[in-house]
């Protein structure tokens, strides 16, 4: 049990006093750990949210530096960051925000060679990137591992999230594999609307602090999409597919392969 402090049964009041999370709730909370793959668009409201929220262990994987296009909608980082590295630049926010969180990071991608090694010792996994090739690999590595993971796409005014648990269709199930490169633009190329990562990463938080708490229903065996032009969300019911080739019930992918990235980055280096 945490015994918290006066400052920390202020900070966290809010949360307590709901009747779904309340003292035990918030414990559980501060007992979570959370890795979040990239410190980008998505990744940045939720390391806000759960920074503030009082999220145990926040770890961060992100091998990239603060661009000046990155400032629309990456809010975790502001204008005297442009050069220094994500990581960096959001660890320094978190903690002031919320001292009391432990910040672990690691700058660099996220691989087939350290995916394991980086997701061990969270409780959850939040998918931040911007490219289908990492996306797939944070899922089936969380597959593999047996790791919930929040899942999170943006392109223009879309947006699209759903929530995996172990037993739970995965994103193979639904897309099963990455269309070739250059088949979808990245938002490099389309654009993104900056609110729109808000949006998502909002409800991936919100997510990520419902599996710590157990309030709510997830969003397995769905995905929830939302068109931000019309403002129109809907649902989707998603099965397991037993042809699924990592989680199906005979799987064929059984260890991890890095693909081919196309970065969402308006300059090429």
């Amino acid at each position: 049990m945490t015994d918290f402090t006066d400052v920390q049964i202020e900070r966290y009041s809010r949360h307590i006093l709901l009747a779904d999370v309340g003292v035990e709730g918030q414990e559980r909370i501060c007992r979570g750990k959370a890795l979040v793959v990239g410190a980008g668009g998505l990744g940045a409201p939720v390391l806000l949210y759960l920074a503030a929220a009082g999220v145990g262990t926040l770890g961060i994987v992100d091998g990239d530096t603060v661009d000046v296009s990155n400032l629309q909608r990456q809010v975790i980082h502001a204008t005297p960051d442009v050069g220094k590295a994500k990581v960096q630049s959001a660890l320094e926010k978190i903690h002031r925000i919320n001292p009391d969180v432990k910040v672990v990071v690691r700058r660099e991608l996220f691989t087939a060679a350290n995916a394991f090694d980086l997701i061990r010792d969270y409780d959850i996994v939040v998918d931040g990137t911007d490219n289908f090739p990492a996306k797939f690999l944070i899922n089936d590595a969380c597959v593999l591992a047996g790791k919930p993971f929040s899942h999170g796409g943006i392109l223009r005014f879309d947006g699209q999230t759903f929530t995996h648990l172990p037993g739970t269709a995965c994103y193979r199930c639904a897309f099963h594999a990455p269309p070739p490169p250059n088949a979808v633009p990245t938002c490099a190329q389309a654009g993104v609307l900056g609110a729109v990562a808000g949006m998502l990463g909002a409800i991936q938080a919100t997510e990520v602090l419902k599996f710590f708490t157990g309030a709510g229903d997830l969003l397995t065996d769905r995905l929830l999409s939302f068109d931000a032009k019309a403002m129109r969300f809907r649902t989707v019911a998603l099965r397991r597919n037993p042809k699924c080739p990592v989680c199906g019930e005979n799987p064929v992918i059984t260890e991890l392969t890095d693909a081919e990235q196309a970065a969402c980055a308006l300059k090429q280096r």
